[in-house]
């Protein structure tokens, strides 16, 4: 009996377990518990909503992509400015000694003079490149693209971590809720069988035995309070508060099954998860960069004008500053790089290959996500339902075997069963609702649907 009765006690502990593998997220709308209805942060406690922005906020990890976004950002604007002429201002000064002296008619020539000065502005555009500076924007805009939606899967992913926090706690205070029920049974039945010591009518072993019950039921809450300490500490990580373990947690586990259209449910995932649009984007990044490639051997016309001053044009004047101009067309045409821009053509096409298979892979991959949820709901339903008939079985054993022995025709043993079988099916019944609850966030995750932002 006793290993009987630590494997029913366990037994929710190492399911929740499992299912912290699990996504798990509510959404504020029906279907989904009332306790997990995202109405914010309560005066004593965190509600679920409350739960997941308070870690959304408390979360450096976000502000690490939001700040990776703003760089590229910052990267697009400067690929931007290559559409735009650059103008530079250059003053110099330079000495010169000894320079070119010839005498001349009783005088000295100079040809240059000692002290050169040059002030000037310059002004550069790139007139024509065949679209390598288009290609390279529109690179860098893939790329600003990609960083935001990193943005949203973190996002999601820490709002799903913070969601099944949530929920362990629900559940192991529900757990703890069953021991106590059991264990506030066991000592009745352990008062009443003392009487009937005194009385003369039971024997001291009943109530011994009825002692050994109820310290098995105390060892096992002892460890779902150890449970519940730990995914309190869990999500003071999270909130990243480490000095302050016990984060006051509002909410109760509930079970309120709705119908799952499969159908419907797989193509809303495949329009909105989050890891398709990075699939898409890593495939469109490649695609222009491939096409950057192409164009980086191709030919560039730029001009360029300078305007300013400077000394040492007119003898015999030399140190006179006078104004000048100057004014440039370049054709740059590249000729042979070695087949360079061939290999790195033949690389870019690899990538791309390589973005596409990796689309289709995650295609397949969010199809069976969906389904496997919507499995771990019917399942988790079945298993509800049968869990309260269970309940309903062993309360009709309980208060037959209770009375059976109260009338002398039944023993100790029997009453003792019952209240164990009963707190089983009691804690399956709770594990299928913390089952069915995150099936529920597990589905929505799925499908890449999104309430906090």
């Amino acid at each position: 009996m006793l290993s009987r009765y630590k494997l029913a006690g366990f037994a929710g502990l190492t399911l929740a377990g499992a299912l912290l593998t699990q996504p798990a997220l509510a959404q504020n709308q029906p279907g989904i518990p009332a306790a997990a209805q995202p109405i914010g942060l309560a005066s004593d406690s965190l509600t679920l909503g409350g739960t997941v922005q308070a870690v959304l906020d408390a979360n450096p990890g976000i502000t690490n992509l939001t700040e990776l976004a703003n760089a590229a950002s910052s990267r697009l604007s400067q690929t931007q400015a290559g559409f735009l002429p650059y103008v530079s201002g250059t003053v110099t000064y330079t000495r010169i000694d000894p320079v070119v002296k010839l005498p001349f008619n009783g005088e000295t020539l100079q040809f240059a003079p000692n002290n050169n000065f040059d002030a000037h502005l310059t002004a550069q555009y790139e007139l024509l490149d065949f679209g390598k500076r288009e290609a390279s924007t529109n690179l860098s805009r893939s790329q600003v693209q990609t960083a935001q939606d990193n943005i949203v899967v973190a996002r999601r992913d820490l709002a799903f971590s913070a969601a099944q926090v949530y929920y362990n706690i629900l559940f192991m205070r529900e757990s703890i809720r069953v021991q106590d029920q059991q264990i506030a049974s066991l000592v009745a039945h352990r008062n009443d069988m003392q009487k009937r010591v005194e009385a003369g009518v039971s024997t001291k072993f009943d109530v011994t035995t009825t002692d050994v019950r109820i310290t098995q039921a105390q060892n096992t809450k002892l460890d779902l309070q150890n449970q519940l300490r730990n995914q309190q500490v869990q999500l003071a990580r999270l909130l990243h508060k480490p000095a302050q373990a016990d984060i006051p947690v509002k909410g109760r586990l509930d079970y309120n099954p709705q119908p799952i259209n499969l159908e419907a449910e797989l193509a809303k995932a495949a329009e909105n998860r989050p890891e398709v649009k990075l699939s898409k984007d890593a495939e469109q990044t490649a695609e222009l960069q491939a096409q950057l490639i192409a164009k980086s051997n191709l030919p560039s016309l730029g001009v360029g004008a300078q305007v300013g001053g400077k000394n040492g044009y007119i003898l015999p004047d030399i140190n006179r500053v006078r104004f000048n101009t100057v004014g440039v067309a370049q054709l740059s045409l590249p000729i042979y790089d070695g087949n360079k821009n061939k290999k790195q053509r033949v690389e870019a096409a690899a990538n791309y290959r390589a973005a596409q298979a990796k689309t289709q892979d995650m295609q397949e991959q969010i199809r069976a996500d969906v389904r496997q949820a919507a499995n771990n709901l019917e399942f988790s339903q079945a298993r509800y339902d049968n869990a309260q008939q269970q309940i309903a079985q062993a309360s009709d054993a309980l208060n037959r075997a209770q009375g059976r022995y109260r009338y002398g025709v039944g023993q100790n043993l029997d009453v003792l069963d019952a209240e164990t079988q009963l707190a089983q099916a009691r804690l399956a019944r709770a594990q299928a609702m913390y089952n069915y609850t995150l099936g529920q966030y597990q589905l929505r995750r799925a499908t890449g649907e999104q309430i906090w932002q």
